[in-house]
């Protein structure tokens, strides 16, 4: 008997916005060991921190105190939260972003930790909001963000595509385990400054990440290929 899963074409483009469309999440990474570092003299925060990107900044934050056996006061995370999205949301587009996404095709939308207005302000400033239009799925508007894979589910019904015909970009392991979860197809991004070489690599294929690239000019042959062995998959 044939299995649905194999009958599906790529029918949909979905990406992360941190740490794959622009190179954000070092820049994320320095704002939240500088704050924390502040308010709490003496520790190392790098370490546990590094890990733990990719989800919502107060889980971060929730996660980093855990380890650290220290705590933060709700103004201080408010107010960490608000400095590192702002500093972020001014990182760098990644190289060849912008005509790679040109290029493709299917419909897109962007699937974020980010709250709504952080992500629309970041593709606005950066001309990519002509990509997305209003097919953003951001933590604001969902019951749980990544690792989570509320996200991923509202963008396939807001797209009117099935989970198994999206093809996800996803740079994090929160962000593939929640793209998995949501029974989506996903790439995995290690183009960032924040990515730490071959041990992210293998921890993004070991919650599964069926491809890995690091500069996003390849991704239209990527998808193309992805769309073939969708097709070939369905004959």
């Amino acid at each position: 008997m044939t299995n649905p899963q194999n009958t599906m074409t790529i029918q949909a483009l979905i990406c992360d916005c941190d740490g794959v469309l622009i190179d954000s999440e070092a820049v994320a990474a320095r704002v939240l060991v500088r704050e924390l570092e502040a308010r709490w003299p003496g520790t190392n925060v790098a370490p546990v921190l590094m890990p733990l990107l990719g989800q919502r900044i107060e889980r971060v934050l929730a996660g980093a105190g855990e380890a650290l056996a220290r705590t933060l006061s709700g103004a201080d995370v408010d107010a960490i939260r608000a400095v590192a999205e702002t500093e972020a949301a001014d990182a760098p587009l990644f190289p060849g972003v912008a005509a790679a996404l040109d290029a493709i095709e299917l419909p897109k939308g962007c699937a974020s930790n980010s709250y709504t207005a952080v992500v629309r302000r970041v593709l606005e400033r950066n001309g990519l909001a002509r990509f997305f239009g209003e097919r953003l799925y951001c933590a604001d508007t969902v019951a749980k963000p990544k690792p989570a894979p509320d996200v991923y589910l509202a963008a396939a019904r807001g797209m009117n595509v099935a989970s198994a015909a999206c093809l996800v970009i996803e740079d994090s392991v929160a962000g593939v385990s929640a793209a998995r979860a949501a029974g989506m197809t996903v790439l995995g991004f290690v183009g960032g400054a924040h990515v730490g070489g071959e041990a992210h690599a293998l921890a993004l294929r070991e919650v599964g990440a069926r491809e890995i690239f690091d500069d996003m000019r390849a991704l239209p042959a990527l998808v193309a290929d992805w769309i073939q062995k969708a097709e070939a998959g369905a004959q």
